[in-house]
């Protein structure tokens, strides 16, 4: 791992600010050299004058770490809102948490989390009435709370529960075996994993997952990985014994998830191409260990998702045909495209998943990013909806195709996730677990308008306030985007949003296209050289909010992370005056190298290449990094990033604030606070998510909530 010399934002001790205020109030940045780099890319020379900070081992960018942390730390310390903001949200995050119980053998398995546990703990139950027994506790792994639980699977009958740990928010895992009744580890130890699932033999002897080879000598948390391999691991093996299952070296760029079907009787490979939604689904027969593998659908022509399997007959989730999506069925002895069938057909609503319980399919839907489920019996006759509680998003439904029950969570914006049971016989749903918290949903009101993009597009926004808002355009508001790579924003609930709330401020969020709101063809709109509608649809969300009364230019914040860190960069440089403040986390910022950094070379699928003439020119338009121009009054704008972020590798920031310091011409601070032993987001302990959300409320509230 790489550990980088930078200071704590929690534990440095307060400087005054003015020791960093230069001549006329604007702030006193750290020294950031530049360097004479300029590519030659088809035809354009591109300037890249702070290449020298993507050597995070090097001396100049230790320095200019430390430099920069210590002038975002004295100037977020210094803000008088930040206490009462910080102890507000350790009051409201100190809620019960539950995940969604999974039945494996005669148990029931959960996450919890008791309001302010860094990690939440694994437990299971031996009847759901019964008190939890605590399987794997990830707090006692490490004193920071930094070493995370990253997924877990446990074995069919319920005795054998593997684990991944990932440490400092790194995607590299480690996974063992957990012996379930004494709370022991088997001395099985897995090592250089990554974007892997794990599935159980029936016979519960073993599990297929997926790998990389150990990496060489370079850099782990920059170097590219490719060449994934799936592998068969025995209970109480070494990894070196680990048997060969599925590789395919000459696609060093294939993804491979291993499934292995509830009979036991087919292990299904689900291929990928980087981040593309399309994909290819090989099988082996697991019967027959000198079988070979069978190369099913390889088209890579649309989506399809393994559902279930019954006899010889395959069910999937497919958009084939059906951008909004449909369940077909093929049968593997016939397997030609004009036999298949289709069991569930392409509605109006986006159909997101479906899992196959009580010999029936339960389909999950969005209608304009809101959740619905309904149940299809075999043949594809709609038995009946679940009634959900109100506006919100629904996840679970897992378990087995004999099962009679089911659980499911569903939360909203203001409505954090309540576990409910599910009978398939009564086709009632039972409060299983609720969260308490120490506010007043009462208060609050989510409304959805739609506003129209620069091309026509109808676009949809959440909107969350308390009720009886004036329409003055006075309210702070904090607009959230993301736009990409086919993922969805749903209602969700968030302390921190909450705190926003309870301050007085509106929260919005914009269903973009380069989401899967509107299945394959909205995806499509916002990908390669349709990404500048994202932009503009997100542009068109903020213009809407402060043409309708909800807020004005020095009152309106934006914020997303990864690929919406990009859109925010994009859209602050394309409409600098039309925000007060931006936060953008964990950002995609130099788009003309970012293939060449660990997994960035997967987003050619959604973004373009930059080794292509055609979509470079498009990328290039766009790059948050390279569209800074000097002189420009940027909003007051907090870079998010860690140290340990071997996703969007840390340099994107580095480079972005370096970068946009130099080119500020207003006195609106331009921050970047880099977190130590933290990654892209995920397994992030609950003390420093507390001390991140405080940091941003806090610059919010100074620099556009008053």
């Amino acid at each position: 791992m790489i550990h980088i010399r930078i200071f704590h934002l929690i534990s440095l001790v307060s400087i005054p600010l003015f020791l960093f205020v230069g001549c006329g109030g604007r702030l006193d940045y750290p020294d950031s050299k530049t360097v004479e780099q300029v590519d030659l890319l088809h035809g354009t020379e591109v300037s890249d004058p702070y290449r020298w900070l993507e050597n995070s081992e090097s001396d100049d960018t230790k320095s200019w770490i430390e430099a920069q942390n210590l002038l975002t730390s004295s100037y977020l310390s210094g803000l008088p809102e930040r206490k009462v903001i910080s102890d507000r949200l350790a009051q409201l995050w100190d809620y019960e948490k539950f995940g969604v119980p999974v039945k494996c053998g005669n148990r029931y398995f959960f996450s919890y989390n008791d309001g302010l546990q860094n990690q939440s703990v694994i437990c299971f139950l031996e009847d759901p009435g019964a008190e939890p027994v605590v399987v794997l506790d990830p707090n006692k792994l490490s004193d920071d709370g930094t070493v995370a639980l990253t997924s877990y699977k446990v074995s069919n009958d319920g005795r054998l529960m593997a684990y991944g740990l990932a440490s400092g928010g790194s995607d590299w895992q480690e996974w063992k075996i957990r012996d379930v009744e004494s709370g022991q580890d088997l001395p099985d130890h897995l090592k250089w994993i990554k974007f892997s699932t794990v599935s159980w033999t029936r016979d519960n002897k073993g599990f297929f997952y997926s790998r990389y080879d150990a990496p060489g000598d370079g850099d782990i948390m920059q170097d590219i990985n490719k060449s994934q391999k799936v592998f068969f691991h025995k209970v109480e093996t070494d990894q070196e014994k680990d048997i060969l299952a599925f590789e395919r070296p000459e696609h060093p760029e294939w993804i491979v998830r291993a499934n292995v079907t509830e009979d036991g009787t087919l292990l299904i490979l689900d291929i990928v191409e980087g981040t593309s939604t399309n994909n290819a689904v090989f099988y082996k027969n697991l019967s027959n260990r000198n079988s070979k593998v069978v190369e099913f659908l390889l088209q890579f022509d649309a989506r399809y998702e393994f559902i279930s399997k019954e006899g010889n007959k395959l069910c999937f989730l497919t958009d084939l045909e059906a951008p909004r999506g449909r369940v077909i069925e093929i049968d593997i002895t016939n397997p030609t495209r004009e036999n298949w069938k289709t069991i569930v057909p392409e509605s109006d609503d986006t159909l997101e998943s479906v899992h196959f319980l009580n010999h029936q399919f339960v389909c999950t839907y969005m209608k304009d990013a809101a959740s619905q489920a309904r149940i299809f019996d075999k043949n594809g006759s709609l038995s009946r909806e679940i009634e959900l509680p109100g506006l919100g998003s629904v996840t679970g439904f897992s378990g087995k195709p004999t099962d009679d029950e089911t659980f499911y969570s569903f939360s909203s914006f203001t409505v954090p996730p309540a576990i409910y049971r599910y009978n398939f016989k009564t086709g009632a749903s039972e409060l299983f677990r609720e969260p308490k918290i120490d506010f007043n949903p009462g208060e609050f009101e989510t409304k959805q308008v739609f506003c129209t993009s620069k091309d026509g597009t109808r676009v949809p926004i959440f909107i969350t306030a308390k009720k009886g808002i004036r329409m003055d355009n006075q309210n702070p508001v904090l607009l959230y985007g993301y736009g990409g790579f086919n993922i969805s924003l749903q209602p969700s609930f968030s302390v921190s949003r909450l705190v926003w709330m309870e301050q007085g401020g509106v929260f919005a969020m914009a269903n973009l296209r380069g989401g899967g709101e509107y299945g394959e063809e909205w995806h499509q709109g916002g990908m390669k050289l349709n990404k500048q509608n994202v932009f503009d649809d997100f542009i068109a969300a903020a213009e809407w909010l402060i043409q309708n009364g909800y807020t004005s230019r020095k009152k309106l914040a934006i914020e997303g992370g990864s690929n919406g860190g990009l859109l925010v960069g994009a859209v602050v440089n394309q409409r600098p005056e039309l925000f007060a403040a931006a936060v953008p986390h964990v950002g995609v910022m130099d788009m003309l190298r970012f293939h060449k950094f660990t997994i960035g070379w997967a987003w050619v699928s959604d973004y373009g290449s930059p080794e292509n003439p055609e979509e470079f020119q498009a990328i290039y338009a766009y790059s948050p990094y390279h569209n800074l121009k000097e002189g420009t009054n940027y909003p007051a704008t907090l870079i998010i990033t860690g140290d340990h972020d071997d996703r969007v590798v840390p340099l994107h920031s580095f480079k972005y604030a370096a970068r946009m310091q130099q080119a500020q011409k207003s006195n609106k601070p331009i921050l970047i606070r880099i977190e130590t032993r933290a990654g892209h987001g995920a397994g992030k302990p609950t003390a420093k998510q507390i001390e991140e959300s405080a940091d941003i409320l806090a610059f919010l509230v100074k620099n556009c909530g008053k």
